[in-house]
């Protein structure tokens, strides 16, 4: 694996995954697509600036030879209906995982989707069950790997935050606390750079199941 995309680069957790991806020696080029410059440079980091990312028939050269794509846009369901939900968060990403394929023969595909995910698609929560859709999709696409990933807590470090207010504000809350909770509950609760490095590990080497939750992240990070 030698040449990945990261979609949300400016998230806090396409950060996460972003900053891992340049501390690996065995990664020679990063490409992080969005409709704004993330503000960093680096020898191995590519940058796309594309402001409609259901249509790529101006870019597609540059989407050509990627190894392994990480997934890591995503937006908070508070004030918008399920149409509007689903068309940021299913169609988008499977407009981006079609070309994909499309362009390159054996690519892994990561996906960040959230605990509490509704693979069923039948629950009563709106936001599970329009993630649910979106890994049921995935999965059944015919890339090399495809993992969806399901964080629960996550402790930013090494200046990582998150662009949402409210889970700043949360992160802020929590903050004088989370390290005891990882040292008693380290299944539960993750930090950036661990979900960055268990992502880059299972896009490289693979994993025994599809899904993953904290407890498989932990596991992996203790394997690292």
């Amino acid at each position: 694996m030698k040449s990945i995309i990261i979609y949300g680069a400016t998230g806090m957790l396409g950060q996460a995954v972003l900053r891992e991806s340049l501390l690996d020696a065995h990664i020679e080029q990063v490409t992080v697509i969005g409709r704004s410059p993330i503000g960093q440079t680096h020898p191995k980091l590519r940058e796309i600036v594309h402001a409609n990312l259901f249509d790529y028939h101006n870019i597609e050269e540059q989407l050509i030879g990627i190894d392994a794509c990480f997934y890591c846009l995503g937006t908070p369901s508070t004030g918008k209906t399920e149409a509007e939900y689903t068309r940021i968060t299913k169609d988008l990403t499977v407009t981006a995982a079609k070309i994909l394929l499309r362009l390159n023969p054996h690519p892994s595909f990561i996906y960040i989707s959230g605990e509490g995910a509704d693979s069923s698609e039948k629950g009563v929560l709106m936001w599970a069950r329009v993630r649910g859709q979106t890994e049921n999709e995935l999965l059944r696409m015919p890339f090399k790997r495809v993992y969806i990933v399901r964080p629960g807590i996550i402790q930013p470090l090494n200046g990582i935050k998150s662009r949402v207010r409210l889970y700043r504000l949360g992160y802020s809350m929590l903050k004088p606390i989370l390290p005891m909770l990882r040292y008693f509950f380290p299944t539960f609760i993750s930090s950036t750079q661990l979900l960055g490095q268990a992502m880059i590990k299972i896009a490289r080497d693979g994993y025994e199941k599809p899904i993953l939750r904290n407890k498989d992240l932990y596991m992996l990070g203790l394997s690292k």
